[in-house]
């Protein structure tokens, strides 16, 4: 006779509702500060060089902060 175990996994008391994804449309990467070319170059993991710096000010410039969402989940 087998006895029912709790799933290790899972916590105690976890329903569907914490099974199911967050959308997409619902996440958000930034905090509403303003995006700095060094927060740019490091979302991009990249080391902070004066060229790396170089490039996010040309990305942010281009792309205004939603430069950093693109590069972040």
């Amino acid at each position: 006779m087998s006895t029912s175990q709790p799933d290790a996994s899972r916590p105690s008391g976890a329903g569907a509702d914490e099974d199911r994804v967050t959308p997409d449309g619902l996440l958000h990467a930034r905090t509403g500060t303003e995006v700095s070319p060094e927060d740019v170059v490091l979302a991009a993991g990249r080391d902070l060089t004066e060229s790396n710096l170089e490039w996010a000010r040309r990305k942010l410039a281009a792309e205004g902060p939603a430069a950093l969402d693109k590069l972040l989940p």
